[in-house]
């Protein structure tokens, strides 16, 4: 059996990405925002993952930017919660907080930044942090 071989033009084409709208116009600050606040947690390291800043604490995923990921809409970040916690939160607030594609299943919320202020954003990274995190992580908090 031969491959048909594919223009090269083609394949640039279909692997080419169009830019991401940014719905509000401000996927940067807010993703700076985020930046701040988990770069001040101890052994928190960031790295891109899935084309979007991703944050880690002993070598394990505690929280990943949005930013209007496959054009979705979210300027978000994902964040590991509580067991029977996501649930809570996607009934207190629909416009705050979503089911997030991919992680949902696994417990995680996506948080609209444009919806919350940082003093309740910095709590949510936290608590993200310690459930993440190693006690040797935590201990150094």
């Amino acid at each position: 059996m031969t491959r048909k071989s594919i223009p090269r033009s083609r394949i640039s084409e279909s692997k080419a990405e169009s830019p991401k709208p940014d719905p509000d116009g401000r996927g940067a600050e807010q993703i700076a925002r985020v930046r701040r606040l988990c770069s001040s947690l101890p052994g928190a390291t960031e790295k891109l993952s899935h084309g979007e800043p991703t944050f880690f604490v002993a070598k394990r995923v505690f929280a990943m930017c949005s930013n209007n990921h496959h054009n979705d809409g979210h300027i978000a970040v994902w964040i590991p919660v509580e067991p029977g916690y996501q649930a809570t939160l996607l009934k207190s607030s629909a416009r705050k907080y979503y089911y997030p594609p991919y992680v949902g299943v696994k417990g995680w919320v996506g948080i609209e930044l444009n919806q919350i202020d940082d003093d309740e954003l910095s709590q949510h990274l936290i608590e993200a942090w310690k459930l993440i995190g190693t006690k040797k992580t935590q201990k150094r908090s």
